[in-house]
């Protein structure tokens, strides 16, 4: 019950803490700060149309929050997502602009499946990195991430350009047949769904599955595992494979649906921010839900504070930044607490078996 509450409050101080000394950050600007603190949440959840625009961004936040999350259950720490976005855009383009799909729910669903398969890829790679070469997984992750982005920009601006693209290359624009609706019409597109059905079925898989069971022993006690003869690296890689392919599909998703084919705007930092999303939700994949629909308001909001205020529409970066810095000093006082106990208890244990030994005596 104490570990549930501290897993609960430390993150939400955290987010508040964040809100004040943005604050202050906006202040310094000249700006007012409870009009800001406003803004953001009135164009967060002020009206319907907010609240659209909100849970578009929350979708691709879920599915690579995800990607951190699911690692992380095996004792990993992954940063790649935004590299297993741009893949995951990438190869949904490709495939459903440059290969005979059928025109229907089926193309739309092949093409995402390409998008998930190449971002699991990608991500695994950093898994076998991990396992069969002994290279940080964080550092490789990260590296994997810039190689992507890289990768992508050369094959959208060079081979796989659209000529009908003339100011911002892009690849062929999905075939209307593929593109990705709006839930009962409105702004708010199925990548949502599939955002919130992963969360859900990965939640499941972890809590009731032998296999969610093994990865998380690999997790929490690797020399456990290795007593129980548990195949530690095939797990570790095969989560991050499920990751990558959450991540994969996001950007699968942001193409289908939001921009119809593969360009620079599909490097929006999603999958930053997803690292973000993971942490403060303590990689439960339950509790990345409501944690992107929070800080996909706050993305939504930016263009608020622009008109409203005149502040660059980045600046609610600033304020995840800052959230970023106090959910990992959060989470140090955590572990600082639990190490405190643990002397406290040691402590008393030492006094009781010294306060008996002299009474034996």
């Amino acid at each position: 019950m104490r570990d549930t509450l501290y897993g609960v409050a430390l993150p939400m101080l955290a987010i508040t803490a964040a809100l004040a000394l943005f604050g202050v950050f906006v202040s310094l600007a000249g700006a007012d700060p409870l009009q800001v603190w406003t803004l953001l949440f009135q164009g967060a959840f002020g009206d319907a149309f907010a609240w659209q625009n909100t849970l578009q961004r929350a979708a691709p936040l879920m599915l690579t929050a995800l990607c951190v999350a699911i690692p992380a259950h095996a004792g990993l720490v992954i940063i790649g997502a935004e590299g297993a976005l741009v893949l995951g855009g990438l190869a949904c383009a490709v495939s459903a602009g440059y290969l005979p799909l059928p025109g229907n729910a089926v193309g739309s669903a092949l093409a995402c499946a390409a998008g998930a398969f190449a971002g699991g890829l990608w991500v695994a790679l950093a898994g076998w990195l991990r396992q069969y070469r002994g290279i940080n997984e964080t550092i490789s992750s990260l590296l994997l991430a810039y190689m992507a982005i890289g990768l992508f920009k050369h094959l959208v601006e060079g081979p796989l350009r659209d000529p009908a693209s003339m100011n911002k290359p892009a690849t062929r624009t999905l075939p209307e047949a593929l593109h990705i609706g709006g839930i009962a019409g409105s702004d708010v597109h199925w990548g949502l769904m599939l955002g919130l059905l992963a969360c859900l079925a990965l939640a499941l898989w972890l809590r009731w599955t032998a296999s969610g069971f093994a990865l998380r022993v690999v997790g929490g006690n690797p020399r456990t595992a290795a007593l129980m003869g548990l195949p530690a690296a095939r797990l570790v890689v095969a989560a991050c494979a499920i990751g990558g392919a959450a991540a994969g599909l996001a950007g699968a998703v942001e193409v289908a649906a939001v921009h119809t084919n593969a360009n620079v705007s599909l490097i929006a930092f999603y999958g930053y921010t997803g690292i973000l999303v993971s942490f403060i939700a303590r990689h439960q994949p339950l509790a990345i839900i409501p944690v992107a629909i929070l800080f996909g308001g706050f993305g939504a909001a930016g263009s608020l504070l622009q008109r409203r205020l005149g502040l660059p529409d980045a600046s609610v970066l600033v304020l995840q930044g800052m959230a970023f810095v106090l959910i990992l000093a959060s989470e140090a006082l955590r572990d600082l607490q639990g190490l405190h106990w643990r002397r406290v208890c040691a402590s008393l244990t030492r006094i009781s078996g010294s306060s008996a030994q002299g009474k034996a005596a």
